[in-house]
């Protein structure tokens, strides 16, 4: 039997976007009393993920996530979503699999007496696609994705978000902003033994997307992560039409696969020392040393030509990222487009965040299996700070996109 008088409340509305802030208010409380707050999601493979915090309500028997602090459970102090930010499983390395634009991601919040008696509980029901974005799946040649279309005529900005492994998150929540946008992953589930990578097919998806009739940007923009990253800045280096490019945490040299564009091989591959691999207590490896210097004379055949792109790059690097030395990477690429009388980018960097920089307000990962070395590694990071990045580097990411692809383009944005 829940309590009558208590009431949990989100704000502006128990319904939101997936990348938006809600504000988490509990009323009809005795003032001081101390209550717990729960969060419960489950995410797409079953696994169920959870948090705790614990609160003293004020006098006026309430409590307001946006200014009180935890007093313990999964963080301390205030942390207006740290509910969600929180969220772990109970076995180590998993990763929060939200994947799939149409079902929304539920949490449900809870409050519980100290003896763990529930008063209120409501659950937060945060959307991918906002009211008229289309999901179209696409299966043509050789592109395997989603195109997201925002409503109405447009023109529209287009962007091409390449995944290392498909999925849709942000490519909806960027059509959210008034994007086309085409999910496309580097990589299927059967990618095992790949030999080797043709710049050709992600080419294809560049044409796909300026053929849609909604598109107003003369030139596409580039969204990657990771080994995403490298191809990104190949198709800026060698594929016209490229307008702009939003690296996060890759590498500034093609990495592990030979890279091939119209029947020849264009970037050889940097290799990885897994000797250089170091196993830590948890059971996940740090595998930010074993990759080869791309800088050594021996490996300048793998350095990606940026000077060569005449669209814009966004770099973003993370300080603490276990995953690769992308803060290197990055001062290596602006150094050599400096060199070569470029101006054509930007950089962010975050000192404290980790590698797996995602759009904001979600769980945050230390570590998990790496999708092609089929092991746990750690991904690094401060947690709130790591959170801090992806608030603040998300709404630049739009920025960025919105400015150098703005060509004869209305802006418009869909509505919830």
């Amino acid at each position: 039997m829940m309590s009558s008088q208590v009431r949990l409340r989100l704000l502006p509305s128990a319904r939101c976007l997936l990348d938006e802030p809600v504000q988490v208010k509990v009323s009809g409380l005795t003032s001081g009393q101390v209550v717990t707050i729960r969060a419960r999601s489950t995410d797409e493979r079953g696994v169920v993920f959870t948090s705790s915090a614990t609160y003293k309500a004020d006098g006026g028997g309430e409590i307001d996530l946006n200014i009180h602090p935890s007093l313990s459970g999964s963080f301390v102090g205030v942390e207006p979503m740290g509910l969600l930010r929180s969220l772990r499983a109970d076995k180590l390395h998993k990763y929060f699999f939200k994947d799939k634009a149409v079902e929304p991601l539920m949490v449900k919040l809870s409050v519980h007496e100290e003896e763990g008696k529930m008063l209120a509980e409501v659950t937060n029901e945060r959307l991918l696609m906002a009211d008229g974005v289309s999901r179209v799946s696409v299966k043509e040649g050789n592109i395997r994705g989603v195109l997201f279309t925002p409503p109405g005529e447009g023109p529209f900005p287009a962007v091409l978000d390449l995944c290392n492994f498909m999925s849709e998150k942000r490519a909806a929540l960027l059509a959210n902003k008034g994007f086309v946008v085409l999910a496309t992953p580097v990589f299927n589930e059967k990618s095992k033994n790949i030999k080797e990578l043709h710049l050709d097919h992600f080419e294809e998806a560049v044409h796909f997307l300026q053929r849609q009739t909604q598109v107003g940007s003369e030139g596409v923009g580039i969204l990657s992560r990771s080994k995403a990253g490298d191809i990104a800045l190949s198709l800026a280096a060698f594929v016209p039409g490229v307008q702009a490019v939003v690296w996060i945490n890759g590498c500034s040299a093609n990495v592990g696969i030979p890279l091939y564009y119209k029947g020849h091989q264009i970037l050889s591959p940097l290799m990885m020392d897994y000797k250089k691999v170091i196993p830590t207590e948890s059971g996940a490896s740090i595998i930010k040393y074993a990759v080869e210097n791309p800088l050594t004379e021996e490996n300048k055949s793998s350095l990606v030509p940026i000077e060569r792109a005449i669209g814009h790059f966004l770099f973003v690097a993370s300080g603490d990222d276990l995953g690769g030395d992308s803060k290197a990477y990055m001062d290596d690429m602006v150094e050599r487009l400096k060199r070569h009388g470029k101006r054509n980018f930007e950089s962010l960097f975050y000192p404290a965040a980790g590698h797996l920089l995602e759009p904001p307000y979600g769980p945050f990962y230390p570590s998990g299996v790496h999708g092609l070395l089929r092991f746990p590694v750690m991904w690094g990071g401060e947690p709130r700070a790591h959170a801090a990045a992806e608030v603040h580097s998300w709404r630049k990411i739009q920025e960025f996109l919105k400015t150098h692809l703005s060509s004869g383009v209305t802006q418009t944005t869909a509505k919830l």
